[in-house]
């Protein structure tokens, strides 16, 4: 197993959307998208060669100093992190954060669903995309699903997927508005509105303008 992975930044800041939104957490993003969306706002992610390998160790290391200064979870985002096998920088991040006192940071990962699950985290966002549907393990998997709403096909999308998760104790539903996106914004307000299993993410973190 490789004991590096492409990183294009990890900073401390607090989650900006879905259900832990307002919570402090220290992101990992990996390099690596072939999903690649128009509407993208990380597509500096898109390609693997842009960006620097990092030690899993460092990575690991400087997830105990973000704990420290109150980072509650760890979020692995990309990108697409599960383009890369993510059992080893889980691994070691629960080894590296677990201590008499604590339980291990929790780690979240944000992805597209499009490969295989890896790295056995603790929260799954799955965040799909109608031009490249996620793996129904996945949409089994997440316990949180959060779809990007530009227009009314997105919608019925959204629906689409929502009827695969599991059917007792399914994930969080969220409709996301498109950044910017007008209809997207008025589309989501009024289907969550209406459809009291969904809730609105909005993506805090850009009225904040933080990162």
């Amino acid at each position: 197993m490789s004991s590096t992975l492409p990183v294009v930044e990890r900073f401390h800041s607090l989650q900006g959307e879905g259900a832990h939104s307002g919570r402090s957490a220290f992101f990992i993003r990996l390099a690596s998208c072939n999903v690649q969306c128009s509407w993208c706002d990380t597509k500096n992610s898109w390609s693997k060669h842009v960006s620097q390998e990092e030690s899993i160790i460092q990575l690991s290391e400087e997830t105990i100093k973000a704990r420290s200064e109150g980072a509650s979870f760890v979020v692995i985002t990309g990108g697409e992190p599960l383009h890369h096998n993510l059992e080893p920088l889980c691994d070691s991040i629960r080894k590296a954060t677990a201590t008499k006192n604590q339980m291990a940071l929790p780690i979240h990962l944000e992805t597209s669903g499009v490969d295989p699950l890896s790295g056995s985290p603790n929260w799954i966002t799955l965040s799909p995309k109608r031009h490249a549907p996620p793996r129904i393990a996945l949409i089994k998997a997440c316990q949180e699903l959060k779809v990007v709403i530009h227009d009314k096909e997105d919608l019925v999308f959204a629906e689409h997927i929502a009827k695969q998760t599991k059917k007792m104790k399914g994930p969080l539903l969220f409709l996301q508005p498109g950044w910017n996106n007008e209809q997207g914004l008025t589309l989501a307000f009024e289907y969550v509105k209406s459809n009291p299993q969904w809730r609105l993410s909005m993506q805090t973190h850009k009225w904040l303008k933080i990162r």
